[in-house]
Parts: structure tokens; C-alpha cells; sequence
């Protein structure tokens, strides 16, 4: 199937339909089993994942064959639960200049046996090329965009019909960035403030979780008028000793920090999310590292988070496009995005500081017939209506919230994140 950019929100379009991408990286191993013994990709797909990443940093041209059966089977698996795959093309994506003869180089025939062999899989959903070319931990190896840009040209006329997705590293500049605008459809970055020391990955002067907002517009920055994919954290290198690094302590997100920093990522330009380092065994439990996945972490804070971010309440304010409306708040310290789709306008804050407080929104536009918004809701919030005693189950609604004058109060402590929708 056509996978394509939506231009009017930066969505994917598929069948019609705008998705919000929500990528695993890397998802259970091939044939890898959830605790209570059902198979780990139908696990994913249950709880609203779309994507998985697959592929390769080291393809071969002499390997070849046995590669893309590997992963023919894995985009196999991925269909057969209703899963995209996003595949890393790794290095056969930085093609080198066109040879004095004019005939193509080893990488890019690499290239194109790839994309030429897995471009009509229904599970593709798109590329992913290099990762973090611009990281300076390369140093002077960092990756041109010279190479990309010509990897990307060849991609897309072999297979117009996905995007190719580049993420970079969180310390990069906006200048420093710019330039690989033409190399790719969707850019991104990875960026996990939740370690020991907090926030030394994003390498900015502020520490706290809310560095995924600060990372996430200097990428839309970077973008252009391209959208942007945030990757946030299950675990990563800065939270998993090795032997060169034995002092490093395990550290994960608590499900209030990782949904704020989701909803701040949205906040700030995302059109979707990747969740990297559910594979990093080694700081499991014995349990987990023996099926090859986090699980705990998953039951613990991703499950419950994608299945907010996926529901039929909150999804459709995650791929409608950015409304007019100039919402603001009396908090210095909250962010928002306002949104309208279908009979809807989205309100989506979160706050960043450490005060808990009343806060006023005002600025919410007329309904379309001219009468103010006189109410709306917060969604995911549930409440009895009316309400108890007695407590009767079955009675619970979206929290209510009163609007009067295009206004509305709410209360919002540290790392609190909402959507709101109001009829319009």
C-alpha cells in the first residue's frame, strides 16, 4: 500500500486515512512471545502500535540474498498483525559520487536490490536512512548530506510511494541541520533526558524532561515545512552499563514523565512518535531478558500511554491539522497546540514547570453558527455523571469543563499533560 505525507498536517496518508505513526525500536525479536504467551507483535498491535522498525545498519551486497529473506520474513510477521515496519536502510543509504564511467557503485546497487525487493510488501511503511549523521560523536566522520541526498533521489525513483525518514541526534543545531532538509520526506530526533545525570543526552543548559520540547522544535525548525517524528525512551546507552562503561546506573521513565513528554513532543510539532529500547536486555528482568523484551516496561507505562494516545477520543486531535484560534494560557509555564477536526476543537497543554495552579485558557474561537462554546470535556479523564453518591458503575463520562466567555479554568501540576475537546 501508498504511504505518503499529508501536507495540510504532516500525517502519514494510508488508504485514505491520516495516521499518527506510533513506532516500536526495536520491537520483540522474530517470533518472540509476551509473558502470558501471546505472540509479542500481536501484543503491540493490541494496544494501538502501527510501526516497528526493522532492517539493518550492516546490509552487504555478497549477503544479500539471505538479508532481505530475513527480512521478508519479519515484514511477513509485521502484516499478519496488522503492523508497518519502518526499515533501516543503514549505510546503503549514503551513496558516494557517481563513478567516472558513469555506472553505478557497489552501495548503489545494494540500494536498489533493497528497495527493488521490498518495495511492494504491503507491511513497508517507510525507509528509515541513516541514523544521527550529524551526531558529534562522529567527529570529523560525521555523515555529508552530499550522499543522502543522493540516496534519496535514487530512493524515491525506485519507490515513490513510501517516505524515507532521517533522525538526527539531539545536539545538533538548526544551521547545522538545514542542509539535509533535501535527503529526506519526515526528519526527527532521538533525545532521552531520563538518566543519571538527567538531560546530559540532549546536551542543552536545561536538564529537566522538558528538553523533548525544546528538541522537538529545533527539529521543525530544521524541517522546514516537513514534519517531524520524535523518538523518545525506553532505555538507551546512558542508562545501561557496559564494560566500558560499568558505572552507569538503569534509570527508565515513570508513565507521568514519559506521557508528558509524548504530549509535549505532540505539543511541540510531532506528527509521531518512536519508542527506542524495549530490545536493551540487558537491564530487564530475568523474566523479560529471556523473551528478548521489556516487557515490564510495557505494562508498566507504554500500554497504558498508547492506548490514550490511540483511542478513538484522543486519536483524531493527534492527526488534525492546526487550527486558527490563538489560545493562550495564564501560565508561563504551559505549552499548547490547537487543533479542529471534523466537529471538534483540540485544546492540547502541557505544563513543563514545577507550580501547581488554577490556570486560565482564554481565546476559544465561536462555534461555526456563531454561539460561543459554552463546554467541552478532558479526555481520558472519567467522572460520574451525575455525580455519586450513589456510585453507580456505568455512569462515567469525560470530566466536564465550563466555558464562559471563551475562557476556561483548569488545575495543572508539574509534567501534567491534557486534551480537551470542545463542540464547535
Amino acid at each position: 500500500m501508498t504511504v505518503t505525507v499529508d501536507r495540510a498536517t504532516g500525517a502519514l496518508l494510508a488508504g485514505g486515512r491520516r495516521l499518527f505513526p506510533i513506532c516500536l525500536s526495536n520491537p520483540p525479536p522474530p517470533g518472540g512471545k509476551a509473558p502470558g504467551g501471546r505472540d509479542g507483535l500481536a501484543e503491540l498491535a493490541a494496544a494501538g502500535a502501527g510501526f516497528v522498525r526493522t532492517g539493518r545498519a550492516e546490509w552487504s551486497l555478497e549477503l544479500a540474498g539471505a538479508q532481505l529473506e530475513e527480512e521478508r520474513a519479519r515484514l511477513d510477521a509485521a502484516a499478519a498483525h496488522g503492523l508497518r515496519c519502518w526499515l533501516w536502510l543503514g549505510d546503503a543509504a549514503n551513496l558516494p559520487p557517481p563513478a567516472a564511467d558513469g555506472g553505478p557503485s557497489p552501495r548503489e546497487r545494494l540500494l536498489e536490490r533493497i528497495v527493488t525487493a521490498l518495495r511492494g510488501h504491503p507491511a513497508l511503511g517507510a525507509w528509515k536512512g541513516v541514523d544521527e549523521p550529524r551526531n558529534p560523536f562522529r567527529g570529523d566522520d560525521w555523515v555529508r548530506p552530499a550522499g543522502l541526498v543522493r540516496a534519496y533521489r535514487k530512493v524515491k525513483a525506485l519507490d515513490p510511494g513510501h517516505p524515507l525518514v532521517i533522525v538526527q541526534a539531539p545536539r545538533n543545531t538548526v544551521a547545522e541541520l538545514t542542509p539535509y532538509r533535501p535527503a529526506f520526506d519526515i526528519t526527527g530526533a532521538d533525545v532521552y533526558p531520563v538518566a543519571y545525570p538527567p538531560g546530559r543526552h540532549a546536551g542543552t543548559p536545561r536538564r529537566d524532561v522538558g528538553v523533548v520540547g525544546d528538541v522537538t522544535r529545533k527539529m521543525v525548525a530544521a524541517a522546514g515545512a516537513k514534519p517531524v517524528w520524535t523518538t523518545l525512551q525506553i532505555a538507551w546507552s546512558g542508562t545501561t552499563p557496559s564494560r566500558d562503561h560499568p558505572g552507569v546506573v538503569p534509570r527508565f521513565p515513570t508513565l507521568h514523565e514519559e506521557r508528558f513528554m509524548a504530549y509535549q513532543a505532540i505539543v511541540s510539532g510531532a506528527r509521531g512518535l518512536v519508542f527506542f529500547g524495549g530490545h536493551l536486555t540487558q537491564v530487564c528482568t530475568p523474566g523479560d531478558a529471556k523473551l528478548g523484551w521489556n516487557w515490564t516496561f510495557w505494562e508498566l507505562v507504554l500500554r497504558p500511554l498508547l492506548r490514550e494516545l490511540t483511542s478513538t477520543a484522543v486519536g483524531p486531535a493527534l492527526v488534525a491539522p492546526a487550527a486558527g484560534a490563538q489560545v493562550t494560557a495564564s501560565a508561563g509555564d504551559v505549552e499548547l497546540a490547537v487543533r479542529r477536526e471534523g466537529g471538534f476543537l483540540y485544546v492540547i497543554a502541557v505544563r513543563r514547570g514545577g507550580a501547581t495552579s488554577l490556570v486560565r485558557f482564554s481565546g476559544l474561537p465561536r462555534r461555526r453558527d456563531g454561539r460561543p462554546i459554552g463546554g467541552g470535556e478532558a479526555l481520558w479523564e472519567h467522572v460520574q455523571e451525575p455525580p455519586p453518591p450513589p456510585i453507580v458503575p456505568g455512569r462515567q463520562v469525560f470530566r466536564r469543563i465550563a466555558v464562559a466567555d471563551g475562557s476556561f479554568r483548569d488545575w495543572l501540576g508539574p509534567l501534567d499533560a491534557r486534551v480537551y475537546r470542545f463542540p464547535i
